[in-house]
């Protein structure tokens, strides 16, 4: 379960990307965040994996203090927390299955993470991950010879060699074709349904958020103004949501 209880987060700059944000998130939920660009979505999704500290307030998951983590226990934590990004974070010129595999270089012995040493097991394990997403058979190709679509089914599936309990996603579909989004975001839902792993995903298209989120939380100015079902959402709540500061004081 991750909780947010009276979090605040304010830049060095003043700017506050989140003000008293009250959020439980149950294990196993696919959960979307929504709203304007810069309203908040982003920062409240790094600041689960202490990518981003907090201002104030209290961020607990599964119990555990995120802000009261360090050096080996807080890198502990973050082995349970999957992160995938817009931008693919491949390594592009070597293969497939060598990207997948450097999920396992955290908990490696210096010597091995040094030479790219790898055991049977973790073999098996990358190639099992790319074979959840569908592309098991580009395991020994280039990384930089894939599709965009394929590039963040090899993140994911590099994620899932983690053996997360919760995948953070930031924007995971912003680059990619209406086509090809929705593939990727079948692997999210097929993730989701089938490992009860808790998906938390902040997203642009609104559509596809409504389609494969079970629950919604929309943010405008740093602030929750909607917490609920997807199939809740009508038009109305999306005025609310993405309604900006020049209409509210118009």
């Amino acid at each position: 379960m991750i909780q947010f209880e009276h979090v605040y987060k304010k830049y060095p700059n003043g700017f506050e990307a989140l003000k008293d944000i009250n959020l439980t998130i149950q294990q196993g939920e696919f959960v979307a965040i929504i709203g304007l660009s810069g309203a908040g979505k982003s920062t409240l999704i790094r600041t689960i994996n202490r990518m981003h500290d907090i201002s104030g307030g209290r961020i607990t998951v599964d119990g555990t203090e995120v802000m009261s983590l360090q050096g080996k226990e807080l890198r502990r934590f973050r082995r349970k927390i999957g992160m995938i990004f817009q931008s693919f974070n491949l390594i592009t010129r070597t293969t497939v299955i060598k990207n997948v595999l450097t999920a396992f270089v955290p908990e490696l012995p210096g010597w091995r993470a040094a030479l790219g040493i790898f055991k049977k097991e973790e073999k098996l394990s990358a190639l099992e991950a790319l074979d959840k997403v569908g592309i098991l058979e580009k395991a020994f190709v280039r990384a930089d010879q894939l599709s965009g679509g394929q590039q963040q089914r090899v993140a994911l599936a590099r994620t899932l060699a983690q053996n997360p309990q919760i995948i953070l996603a930031d924007e995971p579909v912003a680059s990619l074709d209406p086509v090809t989004a929705k593939q990727v975001m079948d692997d999210f839902k097929k993730i989701n349904q089938e490992m009860k792993i808790t998906v938390l995903l902040n997203i642009h298209h609104v559509d596809l958020a409504l389609q494969y989120a079970a629950r919604v939380v929309g943010i405008r100015n740093g602030e929750i103004v909607y917490d609920g079902p997807a199939n809740q959402v009508d038009e109305e709540v999306l005025n609310l949501i993405y309604r900006s500061d020049k209409e509210e004081t118009a």
